[in-house]
């Protein structure tokens, strides 16, 4: 599923290789400028522009890859391994995979595509819509509508899926069973149905809201358990370099 994103995100690229430095340089100067700061007051507008920069970029890349959220974990806790820090160094890579490959080549893909701040049919495009537009302008014949289009299916299928999991191992550990796991189902399910009805902002809201409040619980754990996670690291790499 991820392959087969990247190697159209490729191709769109190549399509459009001469305006990739363009876009480059349109992300940094965008996030260091007044301009990012969307109307910020006169005399903070820099600092604005940074603050929002940050923000937007840390709730959106949270929201992609679970870093911090303490969710993850949930699915990794369930591997069967023989070491805690050999599975959460593999499940490091799936941060990268998402953030630093997928999104980036996504960004750079609707950057290049000029179609950020140019309206279509009068109206500027954001989310689901402006990458479906940037992907077909990139590639001949409807390709990139469609691509974008299963890709969106497969990748909102795998996450109702692993969110649903997440949810009713929450659930079970909390109840002490697995009693409520039917009522949780049908509640999800009527979620998911009530969704599309549902306009992109507030449920970005409600997606930061929620974020928020499992990654400050999960941070604090997070560092009470440093230590743990030192010692168990420094193990590990002692007892591989040795077994070599």
């Amino acid at each position: 599923m991820a392959i087969a994103y990247v190697i159209g995100s490729l191709a769109v690229l190549a399509f459009n290789h001469e305006a990739i430095p363009g876009a480059f340089r349109a992300i940094f100067v965008s996030a260091f400028t007044p301009d990012a700061a969307f109307g910020g007051a006169v005399g903070t507008a820099s600092a604005a522009a940074v603050i929002t920069a940050m923000r937007t970029g840390i709730a959106r890349g949270v929201y992609t890859n679970e870093a911090g959220l303490g969710s993850s974990p949930i699915v990794v806790a369930a591997a069967k391994t023989k070491s805690c820090v050999r599975q959460g160094l593999i499940s490091m890579t799936s941060v990268f995979f998402t953030t630093i490959i997928i999104c980036t080549m996504t960004g750079i893909v609707v950057i290049s595509s000029g179609l950020l701040e140019t309206p279509v049919g009068g109206v500027l495009l954001d989310g689901g819509k402006l990458s479906n537009a940037a992907f077909n302008q990139g590639l001949p014949g409807n390709i990139g509508m469609y691509m974008v289009t299963i890709g969106l299916i497969f990748f909102s299928f795998t996450t109702i899926i692993g969110w649903n999991y997440y949810g009713e191992r929450c659930l079970v550990y909390l109840t002490g069973g697995v009693q409520w796991n039917r009522q949780y189902k049908l509640l999800y399910i009527g979620c998911i149905a009530a969704a599309p009805f549902l306009s992109l902002e507030p449920i970005w809201i409600l997606a930061d809201i929620t974020n928020a409040l499992m990654a400050f619980p999960n941070l604090i754990g997070i560092l009470g358990l440093s230590p743990v996670v030192v010692y168990e690291t420094k193990k590990f790499f002692k007892e591989l370099k040795e077994s070599r």
